[in-house]
């Protein structure tokens, strides 16, 4: 075979286990029980060479899941031991500091054999809903609290399950069907990836991954460095406030540019929080990459070689380099807020290249229902026979939703509607939330005005409105920020709306943690919007019309903020009437 045919061939061969890793990860989207799974995609999947070095991940997923998976299969390979990896085995953890950053995740990686012969490994995560404890929620002052925690270890040995792990698992959590369903789902996209690699060995008469791994690699890590080399050599600091549980938490970053690697140091980051808001180094690192790569080498595929010339670094015990025993269920949180940290340093070296700040992190919550409790079992008697069933028919269930504000402006077009960066995960559609238990989401749509003014606007947030069927009331595990720091602006751009909650009786309530809402109640949610970029004067004035056409912006903000006329938005406002749309 000739120089030229091998490269084609290594080439294809790359391309076809990028599309291996993609089914792998349909496989999970279609067969888990989670609806964070099933309808938002939040989880990760790749393959690894027997070094455990990412080879390649697939589309599907989130950079927090697969950036962090990264590092994952080296603690599996260290605490399994090499001598102990057999054909049929599969591991398990949802270790935190060895994982992706909480114990909602479930990693599960199998080893792939061929003809006998161990070859490489495929690893896969997904977050799961309940694992027991306090609940998905920042309420917890320690690891302990936050749920049951898996070692590193064997779900399967030589293909038989491990039925006391499935005993604990199943005596720990509020819904043990579905977590475990999920296991399974996990160690079954592993073996159809493993399934998808075999035939690929045999069509391409391979014994090893040998070869292709170290042409993946070097080229991956070459054209890295490529783009890297041609970026100036300079430092900057990037800073962010942003709500924390209880006080502010201050991000600070310090990026250098060298000729073979970028540098980002946390150092001057707030403290550990004392709730469950802590970041793991390894959740941190991946979502520093993340930005970096989509900045600097975007069309690069992600594996080990092409992460390896960004260096995240951050002193221990602050809020981005937790250590055991720090409560992390809701690392996201701050977490997601690290991308618009790292980019409030690149803009001053790289200026035109990156976003204004966005809405951050996800607007996640968990409704905890149950029967309502606001009538005393001996007074039941006393109410109407639609009240008595009502109660009779309610039942406990865990229902959670992800959400998104909208993203921040970017230096040539505006920002994604309700579109969550960085995490990639999708908005949950409502008719899947319901189904999951007797919640019920009232509203559900775009919240004009919510996006940054801006020569490119901000991406708008969203109004939802939340509550429960006949018969229930529930606690409601608020996991949202940007409630007094609003994503701020650049290059003149305007701030993106602040989040705001509370019930339907005007009753405030906080941006984290467990609340109680009675029988009745409804929870009125708007979600922030994102920044925009640039001064609001050099927007198009055809823009800012569409806007107003389409409802994005109101006839006040078109004057006020972009400097339409009174007969400008009057003209526009007809047209729409009359069905002229913009």
């Amino acid at each position: 075979m000739n120089m030229k045919t091998s490269t084609v061939s290594n080439q294809v061969m790359w391309n076809r286990l990028i599309s291996v890793v993609e089914e792998q990860a349909m496989a999970l989207v279609r067969t888990a029980f989670s609806t964070s799974v099933r309808e938002a995609g939040d989880l990760s999947a790749g393959v690894y060479d027997t070094g455990g070095r990412m080879l390649a991940q697939a589309v599907t997923g989130t950079p927090g899941h697969v950036n962090a998976m990264a590092d994952a299969v080296s603690h599996f390979i260290r605490r399994i031991g090499v001598d102990n990896i057999f054909e049929g085995d599969v591991y398990i953890t949802n270790d935190p500091w060895e994982g992706t950053g909480h114990l909602h995740d479930i990693t599960v990686v199998t080893p792939s054999f061929y003809q006998g012969e161990h070859v490489g490994f495929f690893a896969c995560t997904a977050h799961i809903v309940d694992i027991g404890g306090r609940g998905f929620g920042a309420d917890a002052n320690s690891i302990y609290e936050e749920g049951l925690y898996i070692p590193i270890m064997k779900f399967a040995n030589k293909g038989t399950v491990d039925k006391t792990l499935m005993h604990i698992v199943r005596g720990n959590v509020r819904e043990p069907d579905q977590l475990v369903g999920d296991i399974y789902a996990l160690a079954t996209c592993n073996e159809i990836g493993h399934r998808r690699l075999v035939e690929m060995m045999i069509e391409f008469n391979l014994d090893d991954l040998n070869g292709i791994a170290s042409f993946i690699l070097e080229n991956s890590r070459v054209a890295t460095l490529e783009r890297i080399a041609a970026l100036p050599r300079a430092k900057a600091t990037g800073e962010m406030t942003i709500d924390g549980y209880s006080s502010p938490v201050e991000l600070k970053v310090s990026l250098e540019i060298q000729a073979d690697r970028v540098l980002c140091d946390f150092a001057g980051s707030s403290g550990l929080d004392k709730k469950g808001i802590n970041v793991p180094l390894v959740y941190t690192k991946a979502y520093a990459c993340y930005a970096l790569k989509c900045a600097i080498a975007p069309e690069i595929p992600n594996n080990a070689a092409s992460l390896a010339p960004f260096e995240i670094t951050a002193p221990e015990n602050t809020i981005v380099n937790a250590l055991h025993p720090a409560p992390v269920a809701l690392r996201h949180v701050i977490g997601h807020m690290v991308p618009d940290t790292v980019y409030s340093a690149l803009d001053k070296i790289l200026p035109d290249t990156v976003p204004a700040e966005g809405a951050g992190t996800l607007c996640n919550f968990q409704v905890s229902l149950r029967p309502r409790t606001d009538i005393a079992s001996n007074k039941l008697g006393d109410e109407p026979q639609d009240v008595q069933q009502a109660i009779g028919n309610a039942v406990r269930a865990e229902v959670l939703t992800f959400n998104s504000g909208g993203s921040g402006a970017r230096p040539t077009s505006d920002g994604l509607n309700a579109t969550a960066f960085p995490s990639g995960v999708m908005t949950m559609p409502i008719e899947a939330t319901e189904n999951t238990g007797p919640v019920i989401i009232w509203r559900k749509e775009l919240r004009p005005d919510s996006g940054g003014a801006g020569q490119y606007r901000g991406g708008l947030g969203q109004y939802m409105e939340v509550g429960a069927t006949d018969g229930h009331e529930f606690d409601f595990s608020a996991m949202f920020d940007r409630v007094d720091h609003p994503a701020q602006g650049r290059q003149g751009g305007v701030e993106g709306a602040a989040t705001t909650i509370a019930q339907d009786d005007g009753t405030q309530m906080q941006g984290k943690g467990k609340q109680f809402v009675p029988h009745g109640r409804r929870v009125m949610l708007a979600f922030p919007g994102g920044a925009g970029y640039g001064e609001a004067a050099q927007r198009d004035k055809q823009l800012v019309k569409r806007d107003l056409a389409r409802g994005y912006i109101s006839a006040d903000i078109a004057k006020d903020d972009y400097g339409l006329t009174d007969a400008e938005v009057a003209q526009v406002l007809n047209d729409v009437k009359n069905g002229n749309m913009i």
